[in-house]
């Protein structure tokens, strides 16, 4: 009984982590939150199949890979060139090493992708409408990913809840 209580306290601080995490830079979400599933299925009353595990840990690791193309994606989708699309991994990059210049956490996740797809998009057009276009599509695919990652980490808070009922 003990070890239960234990197992559902640690399950709930991945969880909610892995939500946090699915927002803040820094705590990959998905898989934290993942985590918490896999806690839950060691209690003894859990209803989480090895299925169910095996499912939502694939679904984790291809968001969390998505979560770093979707940006790109987006900037291409947005009329972007191979520049505003390296432009924005670069920028992908640079806020995940986390630079000491400008902007970081959650505004360096946003702001450098955007600034490097811009950037990409100047050197090679030399008009600042396609590469602000093309930034937008970069600003656009990153809320998209966080999105993605929320809902992903809000049905797995939602699975966890249900396999004890």
């Amino acid at each position: 009984m003990v070890l239960n209580i234990a197992l559902i306290i640690l399950a709930l601080v991945c969880l909610i982590v892995g939500i946090v995490g699915s927002i803040a830079p820094g705590i990959p979400g998905p898989p934290v939150s993942w985590a918490g599933l896999l806690v839950v299925s060691f209690c003894t009353w859990s209803e989480v199949s090895t299925w169910m595990l095996v499912i939502t840990g694939v679904v984790a690791v291809v968001i969390t890979v998505l979560d770093y193309v979707i940006p790109s994606l987006s900037t291409k989708k947005f009329g972007g060139s191979k520049w505003g699309i390296w432009g924005c991994n670069l920028g992908l990059i640079v806020s995940i090493i986390g630079l000491p210049f400008g902007p970081t956490g959650l505004l360096g996740m946003v702001f450098w992708p955007f600034i490097g797809a811009m950037i990409g998009e100047l050197i090679k057009q030399k008009e600042m409408a396609p590469a602000l276009k093309a930034a937008f599509g970069a600003f656009l695919g990153f809320v998209a990913g966080t999105l993605l990652k929320l809902v992903y980490c809000i049905a797995l808070l939602v699975i966890a809840i249900a396999a004890f009922f």
